[in-house]
């Protein structure tokens, strides 16, 4: 993932190429809800320190499911903001069934 991607559709296909595991991919799921189920607390609780959370569990799962599973670098050192945009389109994509677990 050292190319230059003009957009994010562009680089989605290959984001997605890095995710071919199902434990990656499951990982990133757990993830990516976590930070949702967090970032709902804080905001309803008003316990801002809880966003404090939301880099290290988002990130956390994900990374581990690269350097465990996938054994790749994660695209967020490279394109952190299309890494980022793909982890959440891949969440909508398992969650509606368009993409496997």
């Amino acid at each position: 993932m050292n190319k230059r991607y003009k957009n994010f559709a562009e680089f989605y296909p290959d984001y997605l190429a890095e995710h071919r595991h199902p434990q990656c991919r499951r990982l990133h799921f757990i993830g990516s809800a976590l930070v949702l189920v967090i970032l709902s607390v804080a905001l309803i609780a008003g316990t801002w320190e809880m966003l404090l959370a939301l880099p290290v569990v988002g990130y956390g799962f994900a990374w581990a499911g690269h350097f465990f599973f996938e054994r790749n670098k994660p695209a967020t050192f490279k394109h952190p903001l299309y890494s980022l945009m793909g982890d959440w389109v891949m969440f909508k994509d398992m969650l509606t069934g368009k993409r496997l677990f």
